[in-house]
């Protein structure tokens, strides 16, 4: 059972008004957190693990970094990455990204990890969905609000 902060947290992230600010706020400041303290620290990541992605832009080919939260398959080294958008309509464009371009790099824990993207299909990502949903139980309800698949993509170590 999760603790009272985090099932408050769970409740606060899965309303529509979060989805609406939070991608305006959340990564500005983790950015900035992130940058300020030298790859040591990533803010939301008190909540939840996370990573800072960096991948080509689909279309312009600019190196892009996106704070992101992420789901740690220790037991494979790999880590999951939910394309949510915080249950908005569209895919996040860091999705398009890793889809055009797979080889990417992560910042895990201050340190610099390159990594190959794979989208998840079938019951590869069946698995992997029902694994988030208990990592992070909001995500059901982004999927309810939006009526496409939420992304799932599988980072492993180059």
């Amino acid at each position: 059972m999760a603790p009272p902060g985090v099932k408050l947290v769970q409740k606060v992230s899965s309303t529509r008004t979060f989805g609406r600010l939070a991608p305006h706020v959340i990564p500005a400041l983790d950015r900035a957190v992130h940058r300020l303290t030298r790859g040591k620290v990533l803010l939301s990541a008190q909540m939840l693990p996370g990573v800072i992605l960096s991948v080509r832009g689909a279309k312009s080919g600019i190196e892009r970094r996106t704070p992101l939260a992420c789901m740690p398959e220790e037991e494979w080294g790999t880590w999951l990455l939910i394309g949510s958008n915080f249950g908005r309509a569209g895919h996040p464009a860091w999705t398009a990204n890793l889809l055009a371009h797979p080889d990417a790099e992560i910042n895990w824990r201050g340190a610099d990890v390159p990594v190959t993207a794979r989208l998840l299909t079938g019951s590869e990502r069946e698995d992997a969905w029902a694994a988030a949903l208990t990592f992070w139980p909001p995500y059901a309800t982004y999927q309810r609000r939006v009526e496409r698949e939420i992304r799932l993509f599988r980072l492993e170590r180059r």
